[in-house]
């Protein structure tokens, strides 16, 4: 009896009822997961819906469509709409014009549609590369603001030998100060402000705390260019150069004096702010200055030069007393 028993309910499961929905079950039938089908709420069975009006799908994207939307991206470059996309700027360089001509060659016209220009953020401000074609690495300097408590004082300096320093000052009352924000990150978005629409030196890139820096022109030299930074309050911006973090309260032996000689003098010259960040880690690290100058001619030989801060005169070193002498100014340094 219950083996008979079993083959009945089991016929009773498998056979088709004509009562309800499910053709199986004879269930009711409600809208399935998947379009254009439905499902039995009773025993889970899925059919397709007799009465679903099929869906009308665009054509699949084709080169023609893309083609479309790179013109139109264009045409907005041109007319100006986008303009601060890439950080194009009028008055370029030939440099910087076929950089960018390579760009949209390289990367726009070739993108297929992989890359959103008016959702993702991506802004270089110079781009750079080189025999391949490959993109090389633009920044030669950041800073990078870890407190925001700036009580006055603060200077940034940027100096280039034979043209000059520019400062940057903790004054929103100055023509090239910046002000504190209600974040670290705003108050870098407004250093950077300032420092691109003052500087004849770099460009200025914000991401967060950081402040990246990029040369102006390709007739200048990254490895000249310096980078200084005046926090006498405490540490609220720490900087580098190289990879390398030249705040002289980091310094902890003379190896780290030894990295900022060898970086201050890539180019061969000790300029004033270069000069006044080596003293002041000799005065951190207890070096006096016939050991700098001996640090100096280990790697450099009587070659190195320092810029005079009165004339601006490149002055020569003088081993046998420890220090540059300018000629102009009669003056030892």
């Amino acid at each position: 009896m219950g083996i008979r028993r079993g083959r009945k309910e089991a016929y009773e499961n498998l056979s088709i009822s004509e009562e309800g929905d499910c053709p199986r079950c004879g269930g009711e039938s409600v809208d399935s997961s998947i379009s254009g089908f439905l499902t039995c709420s009773r025993c889970d069975y899925e059919w397709k819906d007799p009465d679903a009006v099929p869906e009308e799908k665009a054509p699949p994207p084709n080169y023609r469509r893309d083609e479309e939307l790179l013109n139109e991206f264009k045409q907005e470059l041109e007319s100006g709409e986008l303009k601060d996309l890439l950080g194009i700027e009028k008055n370029l360089s030939s440099e910087q014009e076929q950089s960018l001509g390579r760009l949209q060659d390289k990367w726009m016209d070739g993108m297929q549609g992989q890359f959103n220009a008016a959702v993702e953020e991506r802004t270089p401000l110079s781009i750079t590369f080189d025999d391949d074609d490959n993109l090389v690495e633009t920044t030669v300097a950041s800073m990078t603001l870890v407190a925001n408590d700036f009580d006055g004082g603060e200077e940034i300096r940027l100096e280039y030998p034979g043209i000059g320093t520019e400062f940057y000052i903790f004054d929103e009352d100055s023509e090239t100060g910046w002000s504190r924000g209600r974040t670290a990150e705003d108050t870098a978005r407004s250093i950077a402000n300032v420092i691109n629409r003052h500087s004849q030196l770099v460009y200025a890139n914000n991401e967060g705390c950081k402040v990246s820096f990029e040369m102006r022109s390709g007739d200048l030299s990254a490895a000249s260019l310096v980078l200084f930074v005046d926090d006498p309050g405490g540490t609220d911006i720490i900087f580098e150069k190289g990879g390398v973090s030249l705040d002289y309260r980091q310094a902890v032996s003379l190896d780290d004096y030894r990295v900022a000689v060898e970086i201050v003098l890539e180019d061969g010259i000790i300029s004033p702010s270069e000069d006044q960040l080596l003293w002041a880690m000799r005065q951190h690290l207890g070096i006096d200055d016939a050991k700098h100058v001996r640090i100096i001619m280990e790697h450099f030989g009587d070659k190195a030069l320092k810029e005079c801060p009165n004339c601006g005169t490149m002055s020569e070193l003088y081993p046998e007393y420890s220090a540059w002498y300018c000629q102009p100014c009669e003056d030892w340094l």
